[in-house]
């Protein structure tokens, strides 16, 4: 859910940030729930991945769409994502490795207009 890296600075948005994400994970978590319950399936087997790029599909015709209309694609929303199944994968192997490198430039500390000054008055 690309939390790997927190954007907030501040402690206080920070404990929001995380506490958001939690609330994401969830919710997305909630619907596999519920798509697994509607069509006689375990939730753990549905895919977190396929639940949420259904979801992000189905969301602009939901809030297009009428109430009567809304129960229908909700309806066909849980039947989509009934169907992404974690997949079997015998033998498969993920090494624990950050593949994030640290960079060696130093961090622009300054606004960018002044450090091209600076930069050009140096030589």
């Amino acid at each position: 859910m690309k939390m790997d890296i927190l954007r907030c600075k501040t402690p206080e948005m920070v404990e929001k940030e995380i506490w958001i994400h939690l609330l994401a994970y969830n919710l997305i978590r909630g619907m596999a729930a519920k798509a697994a319950e509607a069509h006689d399936k375990q939730p753990r087997l549905i895919s977190f991945k396929g639940t949420l790029q259904t979801m992000t599909a189905f969301q602009e015709a939901l809030r297009c769409a009428t109430p009567p209309d809304r129960q229908r694609l909700i309806a066909e929303m849980l039947r989509a994502i009934a169907h992404h199944a974690v997949g079997d994968r015998p033998g498969r192997v993920e090494p624990r490795a950050n593949k994030r490198r640290p960079k060696c430039q130093k961090l622009l500390m300054e606004p960018r207009g002044q450090a091209r000054k600076r930069l050009l008055q140096a030589g």
